[in-house]
């Protein structure tokens, strides 16, 4: 039995000469779901008894396994790095997999040396791989090419995989809406492949009930030729997208509709529909927010405007910015931490952007802007990263936690937010606030998951909505 402790930050090989028959190692490791989407990831393999929990649940197994080759890579692990360790090279391995593993499954790999050929310098290793209970879960023989010269080297460590499951993190949204009543929705001019999908798989979900308004001889063109299939949908037809954003918006008026879903018109020509109804207006400026769920950050993060506002004047930044808190709000953050964004987080007069984020703080110490945690100028970093701000030695609530960043324009907005989706992986959502009805706006190049997505957010508001309407009828009386 090889008894010796491993150093931590060495690996030491065992020698063709040094190894003798019966000789064995172990290597012990817990199966966690990470490793399982891990392998997934490396190895392409994706087969849903592995990754799926409904479909795996219906299985012989009656529940997710990990692969069977996760095993044999452990096996492998241990040759590698431990017995006989660097320098040994894999010729052959023979496996039986006898018990399926499970997520928190404690597996204990033991190898043995069986036999050795002294003339090729070569040896078999009789393989088991046992879980907690003892039971046998995988078995076989390797036969290995182990190191002849000793050498001790420092560990090298691996890389790190980052999991991100963007179905999962839509799956978790769709679970705050559910059990909510559909919402009536205009989609709007929906004369596209992809906003007329968007439409039906939010309305598969039951999110919505679609009332797709726009040309509909084109509109049934566009299902056609997508194959999508407008049995029991509801369509009005009107001539163009003008008409198409005038109806909406008047539906919405007289509460025919709750939400309002941009289709393929631009997003200029709706909201220049909603705006021209003073009954959709709610006092405030109407902002942009989008929701992105970041691979390397630890949850959801809001970012406004990058869509509508260019380059908003302070008291806009104020309804930006209150628009964002009462939606952050809506969404189950109490108190959601605002970090205000310039170059810079200190107070610069020639960046009028911190000037700016300087005043919006002192207006939320008076009372102007409310339901939140406000701080600025904060640079991009201290916002979300805490060693950025241990570095510079800021003391806030809000850097390095931030729940929204307010930006200082739509340009600087609208880069951050594209950086984050095609350069960090973020799956990302998007809602117009501060009208009377919420506006589900995405961009021609969003998938399916994304127009989903806000959908959700779109629902959620508008329930937001319903509760508080009811709260001030009954407060009238």
């Amino acid at each position: 039995m090889n008894t010796r402790a491993p150093d931590p930050d060495w690996m030491e090989n065992v020698t063709y000469d040094e190894l003798s028959l019966g000789q064995s190692a172990r290597l012990l490791r817990t199966v966690t779901l990470a490793d399982i989407q891990a392998f997934a990831a490396v190895s392409g393999d994706i087969n849903p008894a592995h990754l799926n929990a409904e479909y795996a649940g219906e299985t012989i197994f009656h529940g997710v396994i990990a692969h069977g080759m996760l095993g044999a890579a452990l096996i492998s692990a241990l040759f590698g790095t431990q017995f006989p360790g660097p320098g040994t090279i894999y010729l052959g391995q023979e496996l039986k997999f006898t018990k399926p593993v499970r997520i928190g499954d404690t597996l204990t790999v033991l190898a043995t040396v069986s036999e050795k050929d002294d003339e090729k310098k070569r040896v078999a290793m009789d393989c088991l791989v046992t879980n907690q209970n003892g039971e046998v879960v995988l078995k076989g023989v390797a036969r290995l090419m182990p190191p002849v010269q000793k050498v001790r080297v420092p560990k090298v460590h691996a890389p790190q995989i980052q999991l991100f499951d963007p179905e999962a993190r839509l799956k978790d949204l769709l679970a705050r809406a559910e059990g909510l009543e559909a919402v009536r929705c205009a989609v709007v001019h929906p004369c596209d492949a992809g906003s007329l999908a968007g439409a039906l798989d939010a309305a598969s979900h039951g999110l919505i009930e679609p009332v797709l308004i726009g040309p509909e001889g084109r509109i049934r063109r566009v299902a056609e030729e997508a194959g999508l299939s407008l049995e029991g949908v509801e369509i009005v037809s009107v001539e163009h997208s003008h008409a198409a954003a005038e109806l909406a918006a008047g539906m919405a008026v007289r509460r025919e509709v709750e939400i309002l879903m941009k289709g393929s018109l631009h997003t200029d020509e709706l909201l220049k529909a909603v705006l021209s109804q003073s009954a959709l207006r709610t006092g405030r400026r109407l902002s942009h927010i989008f929701r992105f769920d970041v691979p390397l950050y630890p949850k959801p993060l809001l970012i406004t405007d990058a869509a509508i506002n260019i380059e908003p004047t302070l008291q806009e930044k104020v309804d930006i910015i209150q628009n964002a808190i009462d939606f952050a709000r809506v969404m189950g953050t109490d108190a959601p931490k605002v970090a205000i964004l310039s170059a810079v987080e200190t107070v610069t007069p020639g960046i009028p952007s911190t000037i700016d984020a300087a005043a919006l703080c002192k207006m939320a110490d008076r009372g102007q802007i409310t339901g939140g945690l406000l701080d600025g100028p904060l640079a991009f970093d201290n916002a979300i990263s805490q060693e950025a701000v241990a570095i510079k030695g800021i003391v806030s609530e809000v850097a390095g936690q931030a729940d929204i960043l307010a930006v200082p324009d739509l340009e600087s907005g609208n880069m951050v937010a594209k950086q984050l989706e095609y350069l960090a992986g973020a799956s990302g959502s998007g809602l117009v606030l501060g009208a009377r009805v919420p506006i589900a706006l995405t961009s021609r190049a969003d998938g399916p998951r994304a127009r989903v997505a806000s959908t959700v957010l779109a629902v959620l508001v508008a329930h937001d909505q319903r509760k508080q309407e009811a709260e001030n009828a009954w407060k009238r009386g």
